[in-house]
């Protein structure tokens, strides 16, 4: 008996958009009893992650076609291609393209290439139109960039994703007025590098001014959110936004990755640990409610004991809220796994935990200071929502899930507010 394919998404947010395209296109293509694992490749253990979990479904499923595709499958499509248990290896290029899935459908037994992977590099384009967002009945995100210009030494994402492209803004625009017209009372913003978006487009417009375009022309779209950013290429149009926007929530989740000069040089970054402790204040002038998340990478190579206690202050000197803590990881083909002065492993999930700790007692201090407030909260179910700056609110009496509830916040307690 024929079944519809089944889906594994591993990995960020675009990862997901791009999973609810290929069920579109791969039920299009009339595909069955197949089961597709979208990967990640952010670190030596999302690899391993993927590996583990393609053993796992194909003794759920032995008799499905397994198919592998997603950044790890782009970066290391010899890796998967060995596995007994996969059938096909497709690039992050080809899993966007109806003739890849109708190709499969149609011949799936009779083709003999295993692996369909391309350059990734040699994309020029986004497949940002292939869904109208997705998300909860409250929230939609909308992909406008995709692939990453930078070469951060420990990142291998842009060797899985390619070079920046954006999506016109006039095709952004269009994608959220119908997301507004079927009753979504948030979008949120995403792609791989949000920064660069509009410099491959004419007249190199920025995301500032897709923000501004948005909110003039969507009038009726109650909420807009930023995914993250780049701090250092924030341009004076998304901080005139900042300023001015109401509707554009007040919560950035930041690229910062360290917080010590030399450490950041060695990375390759962009910004200096002034510039981001800069930036956090400039936004927080033009916003005073406005908190930050941020990504900071513990035990990078050459990493000190002195390097990491900047990375700790660097929480309080920029007040962050929201920690991503990554343990550093080295992905073979990145300049950093090439540096003689690896830090122990044990010392980096010392210094990871350590940081968590810190971004725990940041929360602690959010929710504390939010008790009286009165909050526009986005309910996600019936008892949950979340207020402007992303921070969860339990609620004990019955809400309507996707709508906007305005509450006073009566407490704090398991990391959320309670309303």
């Amino acid at each position: 008996m024929s079944t519809a394919p089944k889906f594994t998404t591993l990995g960020c947010r675009l990862n997901a958009y791009e999973t609810e395209a290929m069920k579109d296109l791969s039920q299009n293509a009339g595909l069955e009893n197949a089961v597709i694992v979208n990967t990640c490749a952010v670190t030596a253990e999302a690899v391993r992650k993927a590996r583990q979990e393609i053993r796992k479904l194909r003794r759920e499923n032995p008799s499905a076609r397994i198919i592998v595709t997603g950044c790890a499958a782009q970066t290391e499509p010899e890796t998967f291609a060995a596995m007994d248990e996969v059938d096909k290896v497709i690039g992050n290029t080809e899993k966007m393209q109806p003739e890849t899935w109708t190709g499969m459908a149609a011949d799936f037994v009779g083709d003999t290439e295993k692996v369909q992977v391309d350059d990734i590099m040699s994309v020029t384009e986004t497949a940002g139109h292939l869904i109208d967002g997705f998300g909860t009945r409250s929230r939609a995100y909308v992909q406008v960039q995709n692939g990453c210009d930078h070469r951060c030494t420990f990142c291998i994402i842009p060797y899985g994703r390619g070079n920046s492209r954006s999506v016109p803004a006039g095709v952004v625009v269009d994608q959220i007025k119908r997301l507004v017209d079927k009753g979504f009372n948030e979008v949120v913003l995403t792609g791989v590098d949000l920064t660069s978006w509009g410099a491959d487009l004419p007249k190199t417009p920025r995301l500032g001014d897709l923000v501004l375009r948005i909110l003039k022309l969507v009038p009726d779209l109650p909420r807009l959110r930023i995914s993250s950013i780049d701090s250092i290429e924030a341009d004076d149009a998304l901080m005139q936004a900042i300023a001015t926007e109401h509707r554009l929530m007040p919560h950035l989740h930041l690229s910062l990755q360290h917080g010590d000069d030399l450490i950041l040089k060695r990375m390759a970054r962009r910004h200096l640990r002034d510039d981001a402790i800069r930036f956090c204040e400039e936004a927080r002038k033009l916003r005073p409610e406005m908190t930050f998340g941020a990504d900071i990478i513990a035990g990078f190579p050459t990493e000190t004991e002195a390097h990491f206690e900047n990375s700790l202050k660097l929480v309080s000197d920029c007040d962050l809220t929201w920690l991503h803590v990554f343990p550093y990881s080295k992905r073979d083909g990145t300049p950093a796994a090439k540096i003689p002065k690896q830090v122990n492993g044990n010392i980096i999930k010392d210094r990871a935990a350590r940081l968590r700790a810190v971004g725990e007692d940041q929360v602690k201090q959010h929710l504390a200071a939010q008790i009286g407030k009165v909050h526009q909260i986005l309910m996600e179910n019936a008892h949950m929502g979340r207020t402007e700056q992303f921070t969860e609110v339990q609620f004990d009496t019955l809400q309507t899930e996707g709508q906007i509830v305005t509450a006073t916040i009566l407490g704090a307690e398991n990391g959320q507010l309670r309303a």
